[in-house]
């Protein structure tokens, strides 16, 4: 492009906001600002674009900036971008949003500020809190999962955990994350023997038990399973989008041919969250991000496990996860580690009744008898 090129795009007007936490002094924060829009967008020297719509609407703009903490020096800039540059793609909208900048310091993306008709573009959870409530039968009370683990199990073991999980009136088992498609548990018998067993113990106890399989495969191969699974009575699918990407996650959301609950794992993600001055906020990654991939459910670490996530920022994921975001359905968080039953009614008074508790080693711990195990934790849930 030449200096002085001046180019007309028709374009709506209607932006969207993406508010960033900028560490530094105020004229290194702004500065950082002024990058993002620009590389964000354009890529190419500011002094050369030097008019028409290009500047004037393609180029990022600072919409505010403002001091956040002077003893720490962090400054928040909320920065818009027309809605045209996303051209309706989730994975543009987080390269916007992050692309390029992801890889400076010092630059932290807090949260997205998306106008109703621009949250139109995605379909968003099929289910949500209201859909996994209904499946599950289950009107109020916080819910309880399990994970079919240690790895190494063959598939007839894992199926008989599964069927005693299922009778202790767990409402559902999903797949441990490190469960694939390894010659010790092919991935399609798993799946026909785990909804086998679950199918078994829901006609014995009345329960709506689900069994959820771990899809996350090589790219070719994730919507043959997914159709596979479906086909043979899962109660829902777990993907870690770090490993398969927000935008495969979404595909299998929006699949008709699926039209399963969809569970996200943060496999591979913890370090978009790990610095308090660079990356995601926790709200934004475990929360809008995956709302906005569709997922109905997402796993993330609890407070006080063995990761080092606090309560505050689990409780924001929470929040977020819950709050109006135009036709977007709410959904579950599934907070996992450093579950106990001891802890059952401060996790209720952190996150309130509308949470799926990931229980796993737990349960083994308390003894021997597993149904047993399961019922005693889900009294305490009741």
């Amino acid at each position: 492009m030449k200096p002085g090129f001046v180019v007309s795009i028709p374009l709506s007007g209607e932006r969207f906001r993406v508010i960033y936490s900028i560490t530094g002094s105020e004229k290194e924060a702004r500065t950082r600002a002024e990058e993002i829009c620009v590389e964000q967008t354009v890529e190419f020297p500011d002094d050369l674009v030097t008019g028409g719509d290009i500047r004037d609407h393609i180029l990022g703009h600072i919409e505010s900036f403002r001091s956040v903490s002077v003893s720490s020096n962090i400054w928040e800039a909320a920065v818009s971008f027309a809605v045209e540059i996303v051209g309706g793609e989730l994975t543009q909208l987080i390269n916007v949003m992050f692309g390029n900048f992801s890889l400076k310091r010092n630059v932290r993306v807090e949260g997205l500020d998306l106008p109703e008709n621009f949250l139109k573009t995605f379909k968003g959870p099929r289910f949500g809190i209201p859909g996994l409530r209904r499946i599950l039968g289950v009107v109020e009370r916080p819910l309880l999962c399990t994970a079919l683990k240690p790895l190494g199990l063959s598939n007839k073991e894992l199926a008989e955990l599964a069927y005693l999980f299922a009778v202790g009136g767990v409402d559902m088992i999903k797949d441990d994350h490190g469960l694939a498609d390894q010659p010790f548990s092919p991935f399609c018998e798993r799946v026909q023997r785990c909804v086998e067993a679950v199918e078994k113990a829901n006609r014995e106890t009345g329960n709506h038990c689900i069994y959820i399989p771990h899809v996350s495969s090589p790219a070719d191969r994730i919507m043959e399973k997914a159709i596979f699974a479906k086909q043979n009575g899962v109660g829902g699918l777990m993907a870690a989008p770090g490993l398969v990407g927000f935008d495969t996650l979404r595909s299998l959301a929006d699949e008709p041919r699926v039209n399963l609950p969809i569970i996200s794992h943060p496999a591979f993600v913890g370090t978009f969250v790990a610095s308090e001055s660079s990356g995601l906020s926790h709200a934004l990654l475990f929360g809008q991000l995956q709302r906005l991939a569709g997922a109905d459910g997402v796993i993330y670490p609890n407070y006080g496990g063995r990761f080092a996530f606090t309560r505050e920022e689990c409780r924001s994921i929470v929040e977020v996860a819950a709050k109006p975001m135009g036709h977007f359905c709410p959904i579950f968080s599934m907070p996992g580690g450093g579950m106990s039953l001891d802890r059952i009614p401060e996790m209720i008074e952190t996150y309130g009744k509308d949470v799926i508790f990931l229980i796993g080693g737990a349960l083994h711990k308390m003894g021997p008898d597993l149904i047993e195990n399961c019922r005693v934790f889900m009294k305490a849930l009741k």
